[in-house]
């Protein structure tokens, strides 16, 4: 395969798009629970992030493909964020609905984060409604998670606003890549400067550690380095110094870098890459392991789809940045091996999680959170900096 063919990422996407085709809940929102052959097999559960990723995909598809199918489901998946998910009394939206009712009504800024994200797209494809929503949710996320004397965002609240004590990267990782959406969406400056400093503060420290970001912090935001160790269940809190936040992190400072160059943004792009395939790299199996200690030692082996496709996402950046060969060749290398052991070529789409020598664990190929979010958009960024064919 020539992964560096701009028909070949579009096509990759449209067959993945094709996986989830029966998406559409009639009661409201999507299916979030998948087998590998399409199966529905939760047709209750709508986990917030999958309600947010879906209208993400779908804006993002109708953007490059054009069909009304792609917009009328945007239009479902946002009456869904907005009437079930979203607390008009509160302003917060609940993390977990079940058949139709709250099932956890926490407010989580990583939530929010995507929430931003999908009234970004939503604006993006022409519903104009979405720029308020857009203001609504960043002085929401102002309002109860802003740590103004930080320069970063709690984590996690009740769904009366209490603010809870954990701090964490990943919530902000994801809300500056959700803030350099609206300023795309909308080119007001409020959200380039938001993402502007998630990205400095929270890069900064990763000099200290030899340019690694960390996850979890105390509450003043001294690292943790016990939270969630040898606890491998928390999909979105997890232990060590995670390969693929390195590169996605990476991937935000090029994407920020095009609207704001500065020299540090590509010091510490190149720095987080270049150590996450240093460490991240199986030499023996193939593939990007999910997580590894301060040193570099192996802590979780197992290879997950995202990593992998953020990963090649910021190969592709650097070496377009760069014009330098080593990082398309690692863009390469990261798809031949996504493309033999990851990608379902009988039914489409990703499988979620291998061992660490490439099997699957079980046929569930997208469970609540997944919705290949990562593989398609990651496809749509390389598609920034490769030429037209």
């Amino acid at each position: 395969m020539d992964f560096r063919r701009r028909s070949f990422l579009l096509s990759h996407v449209q067959r993945t798009l094709d996986f989830y085709d029966k998406s559409v809940d009639p009661k409201g929102g999507f299916y979030q629970f998948y087998k590998d052959d399409g199966t529905v097999y939760d047709p209750y559960t709508k986990h917030l992030v999958s309600s947010t990723r879906f209208v993400y995909n779908y804006a993002m598809a109708y953007i490059h493909f054009g069909k009304t199918d792609y917009l009328e489901r945007t239009h479902h998946g946002l009456d869904y964020l907005r009437n079930v998910h979203r607390n008009p009394e509160t302003g917060g939206y609940a993390w977990v609905i079940y058949d139709g009712k709250i099932n956890d009504d926490a407010n989580h800024c990583y939530g929010l984060a995507f929430v931003l994200l999908a009234y970004a797209c939503a604006l993006r494809v022409g519903i104009e409604q979405a720029r308020e929503w857009i203001r609504e949710t960043y002085d929401l996320m102002e309002k109860h998670f802003w740590l103004k004397d930080k320069g970063l965002y709690g984590s996690e609240a009740t769904g009366d606003w209490k603010l809870k004590d954990y701090r964490g990267q990943n919530d902000n990782m994801h809300a500056c890549e959700a803030m350099l959406a609206a300023y795309e969406a909308t080119n007001d400056k409020i959200y380039l400067e938001r993402a502007k400093t998630l990205a400095e503060v929270m890069t900064a420290s990763s000099k200290e550690l030899h340019y690694q970001i960390l996850e979890h912090y105390h509450l003043d935001w001294t690292p943790d380095l016990e939270y969630n160790k040898d606890v491998r269940t928390n999909i979105f809190r997890p232990w060590g110094i995670q390969t693929g936040h390195q590169a996605e992190w990476a991937k935000l400072l090029l994407i920020l870098d095009r609207h704001d160059s500065q020299p540090w943004h590509l010091e510490r792009a190149i720095r987080l890459f270049d150590r996450a395939m240093k460490y991240g790299w199986d030499e023996i199996n193939g593939g990007l392991i999910y997580g590894y200690d301060l040193e570099g030692n192996l802590y979780d082996g197992d290879k997950y789809f995202w990593v992998q496709a953020e990963s090649l996402a910021t190969a592709a950046l650097l070496g377009g940045r760069l014009n330098d060969e080593k990082y398309w060749q690692w863009y390469d290398k990261i798809w031949d091996y996504s493309w033999k052991h990851f990608v379902d070529h009988k039914y489409g789409a990703w499988y979620r999680i291998l061992t660490p020598t490439n099997e699957k664990y079980s046929d569930e190929k997208s469970p609540a959170g997944k919705t290949d979010y990562h593989t398609m958009g990651v496809c749509y960024e390389v598609l920034n900096v490769i030429d037209k064919e």
